[in-house]
């Protein structure tokens, strides 16, 4: 098999038949040697019954059916589990990202000898509120995360079946997908891409907010790391307010009131649960993994038979 083409259905029932239109169409362009896997990621609508009616009538289509729906991010290491081209071209099912852009990642690949060549926007889709809240949140990952995240980049990408081969052996139960498509190294190269927008997107705000945190915790230190120098500042600092306070005492006999006193208190109450939380996040991801459970159920897998 030369090609895949790797997607994932969730809450995709207006796109199926348009993407896989053009999904074969480009595929097609580069050779027939190729397959479109789509995994129903516990989809509510009938994304699923779609999807098994065009496999009914293309050889060239497989439908990974899960057994309930596992995350984005799951669903799309699920697919390239299944996929079995030395090409794999992921890409989301919502035409956000144009299946046309296969050619030109292809293009791109040759002249660079590169194994992975991953879509990016060079200006964010989406109004004031949703660019504004991209780019708190890539500003955070760049602080926080402790590798290098490129900036804006998509699901759509081009990858050889070597790369594809070394992601699959991260079997992370909590899986961050953006940050294994890094620290899985090979030679990578970005190509600018123009995406569409959609208003029924299914990433509400506390997803995303929950992606952002999951990828935190998943691959840094840094908030464990400035929790000890905080703690070591509010040291320094209560230690010489101590001094203060007894100078004061000995020197005018007056003391601090106990206003400020209650507001500190309430003040180190609130950083130490925060703290506490903080730590309970990365002891929860530690507890989940040692369960080793399997990170996606697959129910069944629909493809007409060749006979």
């Amino acid at each position: 098999m030369k090609l895949s083409i790797v997607t994932t259905l969730y809450r995709s029932a207006a796109h199926v038949a348009e993407f896989h239109r053009r999904a074969s169409e480009a595929a097609r362009r580069v050779t027939d040697d190729y397959e479109i896997v789509m995994v129903d990621d516990g989809s509510p609508d009938n994304s699923l019954d779609l999807a098994c009616a065009l496999a009914d009538t293309d050889l060239h289509l497989r439908v990974v059916e899960l057994s309930r729906n596992f995350g984005h991010h799951k669903a799309l290491m699920a697919g390239l589990d299944h996929a079995r081209g030395e090409l794999c071209f992921l890409i989301d099912s919502d035409l956000e990202e144009d299946p046309g852009l296969l050619g030109s990642f292809i293009d791109k690949m040759q002249a660079t000898d590169c194994d992975v060549v991953y879509g990016f926007q060079e200006r964010r889709k989406g109004d004031a509120f949703e660019s504004a809240g991209g780019r708190i949140a890539w500003y955070w990952i760049n602080k926080l995360y402790s590798i290098d995240i490129p900036q804006n980049q998509c699901t759509v990408r081009l990858m050889r079946r070597e790369y594809v081969d070394a992601l699959l052996l991260h079997r992370e139960s909590n899986t961050v997908i953006g940050g294994l498509w890094v620290i899985t190294g090979f030679r990578q190269t970005g190509s600018a891409i123009s995406k569409g927008h959609r208003n029924d997107t299914t990433y509400s705000p506390r997803l995303r907010l929950g992606t952002l945190v999951n990828g935190i915790t998943s691959f840094s230190t840094v908030p464990l790391n400035l929790m000890v120098m905080f703690g070591m500042t509010i040291a320094m600092i209560s230690f010489a307010f101590g001094i203060v306070v007894i100078l004061e005492k000995l020197i005018r006999n007056t003391a601090a009131g106990w206003a400020s006193l209650i507001v500190s208190i309430w003040f180190m109450g609130g950083i130490i649960v925060l703290c506490l939380g903080v730590i309970g996040i990365y002891v929860s991801r530690i507890f989940v993994e040692t369960k080793n459970r399997p990170y996606v159920i697959v129910r069944r897998i629909h493809q007409r038979s060749q006979s």
